[in-house]
């Protein structure tokens, strides 16, 4: 056993992207070679010497050894890491008489992803004996025979290639013929007998010879055939085909028996010499399971169905024998014409399920590979899957494909995924294979805050002791019965803790406030209030919303495109909106999908699609884009929408849609007016503000101008979050007005005289408040 692998630098460099996470696959293949026959568990090779790396990575990375026909020639030692044979070979079966014997595979490491290319080399042994296809031979030869001439055998076939196939032939001694090795077309050698002296019909009318095959091997096989020779009356006219090569192509499919091809050749003698017998010529035995030829007719037909995958052409050598021996040679060259027989087959190697739903974007979800054994375009194929997914297919490596996540996941709106793998060919007519799989995906905390979240604490002392210092805390009726308070918020009535009673929706509820009593449990009473303003930080629980185009379920909305367009010509723009606000509500657009690349763009930051070059003739009639819209939120949520863009010679000519979009959009009318109506009415109310703002703006300036001081609003409004001082104290409530001084140079403030206290404060606090307030002035 030999074998060889990529070289040392090469190795290094896949050991550094082994461990940067990435996959590589190497430029040179492993060669390995094995002796047909040899026993099964036989040793081939080691894979953790070739591959540099530890026998532990075997198993942890999932090491496997994959062959280009799914079949398991070799079993991988996971503990060792040995390649062992799995089952005895047989060249001839595998691989006929094409030499090389060559078996490709892959060694595969599915994390992180990585292929190592390899050959494994089916070396003959000399396991067959030559054999002529005919045992007897009956060779007539006219009297009238120069010397010299030559009289072509078949060829003795032999299973095994190299030195040992056929390399010899030799002839019994006699004293009117020799043999020579001729070169047939194919390049297999042919033995000929070539006559030495005239043949005497009257001394000797017929003798026979043995012709014997041998092979090169060690020790060599041999073959006999017996040539029975019959000697009879001249014939000086050979007989002669109307061409010397006929080329012919059959489908594969054809039917058993049907016509080939009718050779015809002609002789100018009569009687016995005139008639002819056409028949086969040094042939192979694959030639002549798979054709006959009538010996009258000369009419080839198939006897065996034929198959593009296995032969894809065949020479067929006649020969036309008339009543005298003398024959003429031509040649037929079929060629098997490919049709689309083999439907495409898919071969799941990997599949990840669940899988998280805050999965990073390029997530391996699956491995697979595809495989047509038809040629041409009845071998090309085309792998997809539904568009409406939120994975994407990947080429990796020859026939692999990679099923990745191309855009986040939320298991919230859709838990599992039906995923419709869809092989189809392009030959005619098309033959398509679909597998099935399902992906679901796992739950992740990534929602809003949970029940019974603690939001706050407020905190009250009181300088009297005993039961007259217990302070308890309740919540006040909201000045608002709309507000909904004891199903938002709780407090915790002896420590003053504040609980979210649900989750809270910020495109709701942006902020609430409601009143906290502090009261003791002296007799009486005594009590102080504070109001709790909170503020409802927005989530990006919102995906982006598509306006236009609509995406109502009805026909989609086509645009027209003249092709007399420039680049740069507006095709028509996507509107979308968001119901979050901030940067979670900043929408950008890209181009995820189109028919063909680089003929349209979008711009990313107003949702315009136009043509990004000059159009052509050539360019498709109907172009499909897909665009993503996607938020700045984290993680980013995105939404998609299909545009259908049909290019036309120019606006003037009409354009008639086909009769469902018709329905579709008659549909969809309904809704349209609403969209107008709706864009109509937000429109005029933002007018209106606008409008409003101004006036007021204007109103203000023009009183403070007039006054020449400031001006409180004419009602009061509640301060803001109370501020628990460092002391824990819960002070009495305040009302203040606040507004800058118009026409002061130094912007001053003037606060506005305190308005209900519930309690006064101590002394001390008193004196205290008199001297802070003393830069201050009140009026």
């Amino acid at each position: 056993l030999t074998y060889d692998f990529c070289i040392h630098p090469i190795r290094q460099v896949l050991l550094f992207f082994v461990f940067l996470g990435g996959s590589l696959v190497c430029s040179e293949p492993w060669r390995y070679s094995v002796s047909e026959e040899m026993e099964i568990g036989s040793f081939i090779a080691n894979v953790v010497k070739d591959t540099g790396l530890g026998v532990e990575d075997l198993v942890a990375r999932g090491a496997r050894v994959i062959f280009d026909d799914h079949k398991p020639y070799l079993q991988l030692d996971q503990q060792t890491g040995n390649l062992l044979l799995n089952e005895q070979l047989d060249r001839e079966a595998l691989c006929h008489l094409t030499e090389p014997c060559i078996l490709h595979f892959q060694v595969l490491f599915e994390n992180p992803l990585q292929f190592f290319r390899a050959e494994l080399w089916v070396n003959d042994i000399n396991d067959h004996t030559p054999a002529f296809l005919d045992k007897h031979i009956l060779l007539k030869i006219s009297e009238g025979t120069a010397p010299g001439a030559s009289f072509p055998m078949d060829s003795a076939q032999d299973l095994d290639v190299g030195k040992n196939g056929v390399q010899n032939y030799t002839l019994s001694p006699n004293p009117y013929f020799h043999l020579k090795l001729q070169d047939s077309d194919d390049g297999r050698k042919y033995p000929e007998l070539f006559l030495d002296q005239s043949l005497d019909r009257e001394k000797e009318s017929e003798f026979t010879l043995i012709v014997t095959a041998l092979d090169g091997g060690s020790p060599s096989r041999s073959g006999t055939t017996l040539v029975r020779i019959l000697v009879f009356d001249i014939n000086d006219n050979a007989p002669e085909f109307e061409r010397s090569v006929y080329e012919v192509q059959v489908p594969e499919n054809s039917s058993l028996d049907s016509l080939v091809v009718r050779v015809s050749a002609t002789d100018l003698d009569a009687g016995i010499y005139g008639e002819l017998s056409y028949s086969f010529s040094h042939v192979s035995r694959d030639i002549r399971k798979t054709f006959e030829i009538h010996p009258i007719s000369g009419e080839i037909r198939l006897k065996a169905l034929l198959d593009f995958e296995l032969i894809q052409s065949f020479t067929i050598n006649i020969q036309a024998t008339d009543g005298g021996s003398l024959s003429g040679k031509s040649a037929v060259l079929v060629q098997v014409v490919d049709v689309n027989d083999n439907p495409p087959e898919i071969v799941m190697t990997s599949l990840t399920s669940p899988i998280p739903e805050n999965s990073s974007p390029e997530m391996v979800v699956a491995i697979f590979s595809v495989r047509d054994q038809d040629s041409g375009d009845n071998g090309r194929m085309v792998c997809s899957i539904q568009d409406d997914l939120p994975f994407l297919l990947k080429p990796t490596f020859k026939n692999f494909y990679t099923l990745v996540a191309g855009l986040p996941l939320d298991r919230e709106s859709q838990a599992e995924y039906n995923i419709t793998i869809t092989v189809t060919d392009l030959g005619t007519p098309r033959l398509k294979t679909q597998h099935n799989i399902t992906v679901t995906v796992s739950d992740v905390n990534d929602n809003n805050n949970s029940p019974a979240l603690h939001i706050g604490s407020v905190s009250a002392t009181d300088r009297d002791s005993g039961a007259n210092a217990q302070v308890t805390y309740s919540l006040l009726p909201p000045a608002d019965p709309q507000l909904p308070l004891a199903s938002l918020v709780s407090i915790n009535a002896d420590n003053g803790q504040l609980f979210a009673l649900r989750s809270l929706d910020y495109e709701a509820l942006q902020a609430f406030e409601f009143g906290v009593r502090a009261a003791d449990r002296g007799s009486p009473a005594l009590s102080s209030q504070a109001r709790v303003r909170v503020l409802v930080l927005d989530d990006n629980d919102n995906a982006p919303f598509v306006l236009y185009p609509p995406q109502n379920g009805s026909a989609p909305c086509t645009e027209l495109v003249p092709r007399a367009a420039e680049a740069g010509y507006l095709v028509t723009k996507v509107v979308a909106v968001d119901g979050d606000s901030g940067q979670n509500a900043w929408l950008s657009y890209q181009l995820l999908k189109a028919t063909e690349p680089g003929l349209f763009g979008v711009w990313a930051h107003n949702g315009e699609v136009r043509t990004a070059r000059l159009l052509s003739e050539r360019d498709a009639v109907k172009h499909r884009l897909v665009v993503l819209v996607k938020d700045n939120g984290e993680p980013p949520r995105s939404a998609s929408v299909t545009l259908h863009v049909l290019l036309v010679d120019g606006f003037s000519q009409p354009y008639l849609p086909l009769p469902e979009v018709a329905a579709a959009e008659a549909r969809a009318d309904p809704l349209t007016v609403y969209l107008v109506v709706a864009l109509a009415s937000v429109s005029s109310l933002f007018l209106f503000s606008v409008l409003v703002f101004v006036a007021v703006r204007l109103c203000r300036r023009s009183r403070a101008a007039s006054a020449g001081r400031c001006s409180g609003p004419e009602g009061h409004f509640p301060g803001h979050l109370v501020d628990v001082s460092g002391a824990g104290t819960l002070s009495q409530s305040y009302q203040y007005e606040v507004c800058l001084r118009g026409g002061s140079g130094t912007s001053e403030f003037k606060f506005l005289k305190p308005a209900i206290p519930n309690v006064s404060p101590p002394e001390g606090k008193m004196e205290e408040s008199h001297t802070f307030l003393n830069g201050f002035e009140f009026i």
